[in-house]
């Protein structure tokens, strides 16, 4: 398969990933954790660098876009190490940040507030023993793999 193709792939896999968040999050009601945000990141910049590809083809772009994707996957991994509680994390999404304990008692009884915290340390999904971050964790490495396929495939001249 063709470089521009590959990238162009792996770029519309990022852009399922998201549309499938926002899915949980505006259809499913699965409001997202600090760290299920920064999870979103690197697909957002495979989108662009997948539209990038297929116009400008080039190995550069589809290696930025498997660099994309390992940083994906490494978030992804932190979230998991967090959720399974294999490491901690000093965050206000994991209940020991600052910004929580700095807050009053009137702050953390306010009922606007309390959808705005979401602890990443919670599962809100999972399926087959795995949490939206290790499928996420997944699925970002496959997609590198197509990025490495696309900066290793024939040019397109």
């Amino acid at each position: 398969m063709q470089r521009r193709y590959l990238m162009a792939l792996a770029g519309a896999g990022s852009a399922v990933m998201l549309l499938g968040a926002f899915g949980f999050q505006y259809i499913g009601g699965l409001a997202p954790c600090a760290m299920c945000l920064w999870q979103r990141w690197p697909h957002a910049v495979a989108v662009a660098l997948g539209a990038l590809g297929f116009a400008l083809p080039h190995a550069v772009v589809a290696v930025a876009g498997a660099v994309s994707m390992l940083t994906g996957a490494g978030i992804a991994l932190l979230h998991t190490g967090v959720e399974r509680e294999w490491w901690t994390l000093n965050l206000a999404c994991t209940g020991g940040g600052e910004d929580l304990g700095a807050m009053d008692m009137a702050t953390l009884l306010d009922p606007t507030i309390g959808e705005a915290i979401v602890l990443c340390t919670e599962v809100a999904w999972s399926m087959l023993g795995l949490s939206m971050a290790s499928w996420n964790g997944i699925a970002s490495l496959v997609l590198m793999g197509l990025w490495i396929a696309a900066a290793r495939a024939p040019s397109d001249r």
